[in-house]
């Protein structure tokens, strides 16, 4: 097997319009493509599919469920309290490490999003292409 890159991430979603509104309108992710019960959002690097579901999801946070999206951002301070603002659930405020700070928030679903702004003098390296912290 040649695995070249990550492609895509696809995420049922128990509501597809408010999960669009939080992964488009608030987080700003551009929308690819859209059709029916099927979104594509990205900036760079792997695509994030919402899917609605078809039965019930698992409710609760990523521990329970399993799902951490990460996403590096330029200034975490200034993400968060816009994120605040806009009443977004913060399930971990900001925390520093040598690697970066890292916030994790919840999507519609409850679904972890952990943001990710790496120091300035790119700290220790971790596995490659993993942004943030564990979220416990």
């Amino acid at each position: 097997m040649n695995i070249r890159h990550l492609g895509s991430v696809i995420i049922a979603v128990s509501n597809l319009e408010k999960s669009v509104q939080f992964y488009h309108d608030i987080i700003g992710l551009p929308i690819k493509q859209k059709r029916g019960k099927w979104v594509e959002l990205a900036k760079e690097g792997a695509t994030v599919i919402l899917h609605s579901a078809s039965k019930a999801i698992n409710t609760g946070t990523s521990i329970e469920n399993g799902i951490v999206i990460g996403l590096v951002v330029g200034d975490i301070e200034s993400a968060v309290q816009e994120l605040k603002s806009k009443n977004i659930a913060i399930y971990r405020d900001v925390v520093s490490q040598k690697a970066g700070k890292n916030c994790i928030v919840l999507d519609p679903d409850k679904y972890m999003v952990s943001l990710f702004e790496p120091s300035a003098d790119g700290g220790p390296q971790q596995a490659r292409g993993f942004h943030g912290f564990a979220p416990v």
